[in-house]
């Protein structure tokens, strides 16, 4: 299966979807009166975020999520929570991973912290954007797990969106069923049967800096 160039070429191939499914909600009367909403889940989701609002002509902001990942091996996902205090646990990752109590709470309480320090530095003081009412796109560079789209639905669903939508380029199979739940629609045109991480599935997969993410959001 195909590569992408790197986020913001993943961003460019997912925006007509992302376009026909926004279209679809507006048809069905989900937020029609009022302009789409792109969140982008810092830091990888904001440059594939920023392409699909491009697109779209759709307004652009971050919804801050943080991935608890396991200690010693970060990569591997036994939760997330995001800002307004919403938490997903994955019992069962917790369980394989052997993890104890006191390594979870220290996981947390670290997280925490720094989703804290991102939310200050990437809205540089401007309030949150209003979603009630509105169609939704979160957008993520990739779903392993989806723990991290999860939580991020969930703190969103408590602000009364009319409709919301979960994309990402790529992901695993079993990623984009668990979103399926949360999510009024899901748009992950790539599952390869072996997806291993979301890192593998782009030839340049630097890391985005606080720096572009705020930039990049002011800009918008």
């Amino acid at each position: 299966m195909e590569r992408y160039a790197d986020r913001g070429a993943a961003g460019r191939a997912l925006a007509p979807e992302v376009a026909r499914a926004v279209g679809a909600a507006r048809a069905a009367g989900a937020g029609a009166a009022t302009t789409p909403l792109v969140l982008a889940l810092p830091r990888g989701g904001v440059p594939v975020g920023a392409e699909i609002a491009a697109a779209l002509g759709a307004e652009l902001d971050v919804l801050v999520v943080r991935k608890l990942g396991v200690p010693g091996h970060e990569e591997l996902a036994f939760g997330a929570l995001a800002s307004g205090g919403a938490t997903v646990v994955n019992d069962d990752v917790v369980l394989t991973a052997h993890l104890t109590e006191s390594q979870v709470v220290a996981v947390l309480a670290a997280e925490r912290a720094e989703l804290d320090r991102r939310e200050r530095r990437y809205r540089d003081g401007r309030p949150p954007p209003a979603v009630a009412g509105r169609t939704v796109v979160v957008v993520d560079d990739g779903l392993a797990t989806g723990a991290t789209m999860r939580v991020a639905l969930a703190a969103l669903r408590a602000l009364g969106p009319a409709h919301v939508i979960a994309a990402a380029p790529v992901g695993s199979a079993e990623g984009a069923a668990l979103v399926a739940r949360d999510a009024d629609a899901v748009i992950c045109p790539r599952t390869p049967p072996r997806f291993e991480a979301v890192g593998a599935w782009y030839d340049d997969f630097t890391e985005v800096g606080d720096e572009t993410v705020a930039s990049t959001i002011r800009r918008s």
